[in-house]
């Protein structure tokens, strides 16, 4: 029997546990902090329900334009919230170790490094153990990047794994870093009642999205009282009493109560045995990965985010399921970045799959688009919906859809119907003869492929 043993246990390595263990392996998953990782305990799940509440009270204040009365007191009881964001964050956890379990996977607790291309040690809380292995797979991930001039206090200078300790609403947050993390906590704590400065060192947010999406999230943020400050760089972050000091490169002060340190990620590859062994990374030390999740010396693979390859968990787990697919001798299929689909969980969400306009504009595929706001849409006028968009683009003519952009209420469920029409090549007049309910946000993405329709 075939012994695989998986270094971390999130998406990337928990996915790949159970494929393995499908396939007929013997699997050891080694997890430092607990079954699914820190997508599952630090990361994606909490945040994810975080902002839940926040959308949650969203909604609750622009009730008054669908005839409901709501008392002026309606808010968030952080404390409670945040209780709440463990225990579902716990109960994940203990699902998936479950689920593991009964897979027949082995799950140690403790931290691991390679002795060599077939070799893992464990040090855990009993001791050494050393792992022989037919194939390893490293998926430990990343953690937040800081700054030596910004150092996290978990009181008042926070990274995004340390947020959930607070119990009362910020004051006055400052969020510094406009990507992806940065605009969801900006929006989220924005829901949630604070008072909301982003800080962000290009010209607009969410600068390596599609621009009509961004654009048009950064007016919402402006109209909900959000300060955006653009084009603004961060050099220090100073705790001042209860307080923090946000100084910019330009000399301005930002004043707040605390502060969200949004700056990347670094992956979690040092102190893995790595170089000893042979496997190589990149200047940052991110693990080289080829399509089906092979590093540079044979028997080991990498799959997440230590890899750096669209650090999404969607993206982990496939390159999870593909490492054991091509190490077992199963059928598999090479990643296809150019068929992933993904969601940015501001309010509204930002959903996008496949090709971007800048790819298309960077390439020579010719291709139709058109753009529809959901405003028109009979189903967003009853919910009260007043900011969002379909996106479509399609090879010129009225040919397959190669890409597509959702903006607005739960576009991370809307967009499934463009991720299959991309995935499986289905054209535009197919997208738009599948049935669609009436009225349904869903009917946008349909009229959306009508008119990109070409007798």
């Amino acid at each position: 029997m075939t012994h695989v043993v998986i270094v971390g246990g999130g998406p990337g390595g928990y996915e790949a546990a159970l494929v393995a263990a499908r396939l007929g392996a013997e699997v050891t998953l080694v997890e430092r902090d607990g079954a699914g990782g820190s997508t599952v305990l630090t990361d994606c799940v909490p945040s994810k329900t975080l902002i839940a509440t926040s959308d949650l009270l969203t909604e609750v204040e622009s009730s008054a334009e669908l005839g409901v009365e709501v008392p002026s007191t309606v808010r968030a009881d952080l404390a409670s919230v945040n209780d709440r964001v463990l225990r579902l964050a716990a109960a994940q956890s203990a699902d998936v170790a479950a689920r593991l379990e009964a897979s027949g996977v082995r799950l140690v607790l403790g931290t691991a490094r390679l002795t060599g291309p077939s070799g893992v040690r464990v040090e855990t809380a009993d001791g050494e153990i050393d792992l022989e292995a037919d194939g390893i797979l490293v998926a430990t991930g990343a953690h937040p990047r800081v700054s030596p001039d910004a150092r996290p206090d978990g009181e008042r200078i926070l990274t995004w794994e340390q947020v959930y300790a607070l119990r009362e609403i910020p004051e006055h947050m400052i969020v510094v870093g406009s990507g992806v993390t940065g605009a969801e906590f900006a929006s989220a704590y924005t829901g949630l009642g604070a008072r909301v400065t982003l800080v962000s060192s290009r010209d607009r947010v969410l600068p390596g999205e599609d621009e009509d999406a961004a654009s048009l999230i950064e007016d919402v943020f402006t109209e909900r009282g959000m300060t955006v400050m653009g084009q603004s760089r961060m050099a220090t972050v100073e705790r001042q009493g209860e307080g923090v000091l946000v100084t910019l490169t330009d000399g301005r002060v930002v004043e707040g109560s605390h502060c969200l340190l949004a700056l990347g990620s670094i992956p979690n590859t040092e102190s893995l045995g790595l170089e000893d062994v042979g496997v190589a990374t990149d200047d940052a030390g991110f693990v080289r990965v080829d399509r089906v999740s092979r590093t540079s010396v044979p028997g080991v693979y990498a799959a997440g985010d230590c890899t750096g390859v669209l650090m999404l968990a969607s993206v982990a787990a496939q390159q999870g399921r593909i490492a054991m697919s091509h190490l077992l001798g199963d059928a598999v299929h090479p990643l296809d970045l150019e068929k992933v689909s993904s969601n940015i969980f501001t309010s509204p969400e930002i959903a996008t799959v496949g090709l971007s306009q800048r790819q298309i504009e960077d390439s020579d595929i010719q291709v139709d688009v058109t753009k529809l706001p959901l405003a028109a849409n009979a189903r967003a006028k009853m919910q009260g919906v007043h900011h969002g968009f379909v996106k479509l683009f399609a090879r010129a003519g009225g040919g397959g859809v190669v890409g597509g952009v959702v903006v607005g209420p739960r576009a991370s469920e809307l967009v499934h119907a463009l991720s299959l029409a991309v995935s499986t090549s289905l054209t535009v007049d197919q997208v738009a003869d599948a049935f669609t309910v009436y009225p349904s946000l869903s009917g946008s993405v349909a009229e959306a492929a009508r008119r990109l329709h070409r007798p």
